[in-house]
């Protein structure tokens, strides 16, 4: 399909700057063909879509999900995290099947899609379902292993790793482990086996608290990042989700393995865990993508006010200037997919994938235009969403979904799917 987009404003994140682009994009067989002012023929379009002078810029990369914990929205609230898992979360999973995953992980792409995000980065269970999910909706899911003491093996992690990888040009796989904390040595040495293996990164959650921290330290000597480039997770890099307490070390580790960071403010917020320093992983030169994590800690799976909580709350700690808006948007758009291993939808340029999104500027909020990138992160909404499109495919514009689920139908079977478990827990 061959789509005109023009009257256009154009983002393209190619690095932490706010060049804006005037002018035209072209999309075909969901590439971009074209970004600027055209100098060639102008070919017959499928559809020409008049931006009106909107922002055109890369989709959001959620790069830390848990997608189908929309089931427990609102509901596992107002704990610290240990709690929170071993109280609500875990006995509630234990309930989900299949299917439930399949129908609860539509529903965050709805959420996606129409707050702007074009790729999430999920670690989650019954990967398969997930995969049959993006394949069904168009959405674009990286998946993470979550290999632990609770349930999956090396072996598990293999199969899944050659298979999902293997899957639809929409899927990918990642090796990955819920968290030190809930794995035991034998099991993580399988883990980095594999990374050696295939000359793969690793992913995990990580130093998430300060208790997390002290008990490795307590059990190994060592913080949870340099205990684990002990045993070699780190050797091909990998990624820390959360990353709030680092110790002095892990800084230099990070660097040299090339491990990313990415951010989760709300969840770490709302669980009490506490601020990541982003803005010494910046000044570091660690690379920071940004995250929602599930929506039974956050509870909205929005990237707006994810980057206003990563810029604000480095204001808070650090100062007025922390965490520039412009480098935050790149961290949004551009860094997630890098780690993601995205790197053909990491920016809007001729050859990347059209995994895009349109900004409306012709708001209250948006008026008027001193900054653009500026308005996105301070004062932009989910409201402010105009159109996602996702391999070139647009999946929603304007109020409208284009995917394969009737959102009422999904909203019924979120609130069946909760309504069983909760009366199966005597909740």
């Amino acid at each position: 399909m061959k789509i005109r987009f023009y009257n256009a404003r154009i983002l393209p994140m190619q690095t932490a700057d706010d060049t804006v682009i005037h002018g035209e994009l072209w999309v075909e067989n969901g590439v971009i063909t074209l970004l600027g002012d055209p100098t060639e023929p102008r070919p017959t379009f499928d559809r020409e879509i008049d931006c009106e002078g909107n922002v055109l810029l890369p989709g959001f990369k959620n790069a830390h999900s848990h997608s189908a914990m929309t089931f427990l929205r609102s509901f596992a609230d107002d704990k610290p995290l240990h709690n929170w898992l071993h109280e609500d979360v875990f006995p509630m999973e234990a309930h989900l099947c299949g299917d439930d995953i399949y129908d609860l992980t539509k529903l965050a792409v709805l959420e996606y899609v129409s707050g702007g995000i074009t790729a999430a980065f999920d670690m989650y269970y019954h990967v398969d379902r997930i995969a049959q999910c993006a394949h069904d909706t168009g959405f674009r899911f990286v998946l993470c292993g979550a290999v632990n003491d609770f349930g999956g093996t090396g072996e598990s992690l293999r199969h899944d790793y050659e298979t999902m990888n293997r899957y639809d040009p929409l899927v990918s796989y990642r090796l990955g482990f819920h968290a030190e904390y809930t794995t035991n040595e034998s099991l993580l040495r399988d883990v980095a086996a594999l990374a050696e293996e295939y000359k793969a990164p690793v992913f995990t959650h990580l130093s998430e608290t300060a208790a997390e921290v002290e008990d490795c330290f307590r059990r190994t000597g060592m913080s949870p990042v340099a205990y684990l480039d002990s045993l070699g997770m780190f050797n091909y890099g990998g990624g820390g989700f959360h990353m709030v307490h680092p110790r002095v070390g892990d800084f230099e580790i990070m660097k040299r393995r090339g491990v990313y960071v990415c951010t989760n403010p709300g969840s770490n917020v709302k669980l009490s865990s506490g601020v990541a320093p982003i803005e010494e992983y910046y000044r570091a030169g660690i690379p920071v993508a940004i995250g929602t994590d599930g929506a039974a800690s956050n509870n909205c799976l929005d990237f707006f006010r994810e980057m206003f909580l990563v810029t604000g709350l480095q204001k808070l700690t650090v100062g007025a200037s922390a965490a520039d808006p412009v480098k935050v948007l790149h961290s949004a758009c551009s860094v997630g997919a890098k780690m993601m291993g995205l790197d053909d939808c990491d920016c809007l340029a001729v050859g990347k994938q059209a995994d895009l999104i349109m900004i409306d500027l012709k708001t209250p909020n948006m008026q008027p235009i001193n900054h653009i990138a500026k308005n996105i992160v301070y004062s932009g909404s989910k409201t402010n969403v105009a159109l996602t499109m996702i391999a070139g495919r647009i999946l929603y514009e304007r109020g409208t979904y284009a995917i394969d689920a009737d959102p009422e139908a999904v909203y019924a079977k979120a609130n069946e799917i909760i309504t069983r478990i909760r009366k199966q827990e005597g909740r």
